[in-house]
């Protein structure tokens, strides 16, 4: 019964056959978003969240994501179409990258900026652990218990299985400091005594 079930119902498309037997697939399939359209959305999803998109950035998205030449296609195309632009904007990446026209001028705003020592503390499950993809330091797997601590931008610190490791030297005040947003603990002034 389950088996007879299955028959019946299409299959998704499998991206790593290529676009044309896919799109070939599709004409199988009465009600589903032609292949070339799903892949456009999913570029503009990754567009969306990372601002600037290449390959080595995509490593800890979902297995199920259309492979990196699929993706290329219509990151190209939406550059001809002047939709996104295309370009070297990510020091050290190599590969061609695409980014919307917001997150270049976003980019060269921050780089401009002084350094002010902002610290944010994120999950490792999140998607903008990268570190150890394309920021410094060691990978930090994806789990919901570790964390990763940015001074403003730059990976510092990193919490797993328990433990707290630095990845720059700090000051003793200034790493204890680093702790408490690591593990993300409120600093609480306390009482100011005068001696």
């Amino acid at each position: 019964m389950l088996a007879a079930h299955a028959r019946d119902e299409p299959a998704a498309p499998d991206f790593s056959l290529g676009l044309e037997a896919a799109e070939h697939a599709q004409q199988r399939m009465p009600g589903r978003q032609p292949v070339g359209l799903a892949l456009e959305q999913v570029a503009d999803i990754l567009l969306r969240r990372y601002g600037v998109v290449f390959r080595r950035l995509l490593e800890r998205e979902a297995e199920w994501l259309p492979p990196w030449h699929a993706l290329l296609r219509v990151f190209r195309r939406l550059e001809a179409q002047g939709k996104i632009r295309g370009g070297r904007f990510v020091a050290g990446m190599s590969g061609e990258q695409f980014a919307l026209a917001d997150a270049v001028t976003a980019m060269r705003a921050i780089r401009r900026q002084e350094a002010r020592g902002d610290l944010v503390s994120l999950s490792a499950a999140d998607p903008l652990n990268l570190t150890g993809i394309i920021t410094p330091g060691p990978r930090v797997a994806a789990l919901t218990n570790n964390r990763v601590l940015y001074r403003d931008g730059v990976p510092v610190a990193i919490h797993t299985a328990g433990q707290s490791d630095f990845l720059v030297e700090m000051e003793p005040g200034k790493e204890w400091e680093a702790r408490q947003a690591l593990l993300r603990k409120t600093i609480m002034p306390g009482p100011v005594r005068v001696t």
